[in-house]
């Protein structure tokens, strides 16, 4: 891997075409810092604006991947952040672009789960694409046991996610979950062995890369866009997002390669 840029609290990492983020403060299990929602936004903004990079993965350090919010750390008393106060000053609205809650980034983001994913590591999760976790891996919204409202979207994200049901039952009980249940309910695609949730997140980030990367930005725009809509609707939206795809060199390139029963060298044209 190739290290580049990041912060104190959150490295950045190239993995041949994939932007590889990760939460580095082990000692506090990943807990979100000034630097880490400093890191985390410019790595958002990184991946979107380098067309050589095709998926993102999100993982945390040393056995987990995010406890949730530091208060400390975020009113900047102490000695994590100070320097970062300037860029929350010029943007208020960061630290939920960091979040994924005010942003979503274009290209496919990842969660390789290990440990604790917990309150607003919960509540990142909600905003990446595809999620993968070690079998001790575990989640929940603890906000209502610290009499805290869960204010990174999960209110309104988690049951378009996963069944009301259970959406609610996450919200309102305030308990932990496994990995196995987190899949059975939705919320995660994959459990694999503890310790290889980044294996299998950068396996299928391979496997997105070696795809049209106009084709991948433009399917996962339209899934997204067309939520919320009527089914007429969403076949009208999809329509004008998919229809430019063919006319693109990525799709004439798809069409040779598969003429030539070759790999496809798309160039994002």
């Amino acid at each position: 891997m190739e290290e580049r840029g990041g912060t104190e609290h959150l490295t950045v990492r190239r993995e041949g075409a994939t932007l590889v983020l990760t939460l580095n403060r082990p000692a506090a299990k990943n807990a979100l810092s000034l630097p880490m929602l400093v890191g985390l936004h410019d790595g958002w903004i990184e991946a979107d604006e380098d067309d050589s990079v095709r998926s993102v993965v999100l993982t945390g350090a040393g056995g987990a991947f995010c406890a949730g919010m530091d208060l400390k750390a975020l009113a900047g008393r102490g000695m994590d952040g100070e320097q970062y106060r300037d860029r929350m000053k010029a943007d208020p609205d960061l630290h939920w672009k960091a979040m994924l809650r005010h942003y979503r980034p274009r290209k496919p983001v990842i969660a390789a789960v290990e440990g604790a994913c917990v309150a607003g590591g919960t509540e990142i999760l909600q905003g990446t694409d595809i999620r993968v976790a070690g079998r001790s891996a575990t989640f929940g919204l603890f906000e209502v046991k610290r009499g805290l409202f869960p204010i990174g979207g999960s209110t309104v994200r988690l049951q378009r996610q996963i069944p009301r049901t259970h959406a609610l039952e996450m919200l309102l009980t305030g308990r932990p979950y496994s990995a196995e249940e987190a899949q059975g309910i939705g919320l995660i695609g994959h459990v694999v062995p503890d310790g290889t949730a980044l294996d299998k997140a950068l396996a299928v980030a391979e496997q997105i890369n070696a795809c049209g990367p106009l084709a991948v930005e433009a399917v996962k725009a339209s899934v997204y866009e067309t939520a919320e809509m009527t089914e007429t609707e969403g076949l009208a939206a999809e329509l004008k997002r998919g229809w430019p795809v063919f006319d693109t060199e990525d799709a004439k390139e798809g069409a040779r390669a598969f003429a030539e029963k070759r790999d496809p060298v798309y160039r994002r044209a």
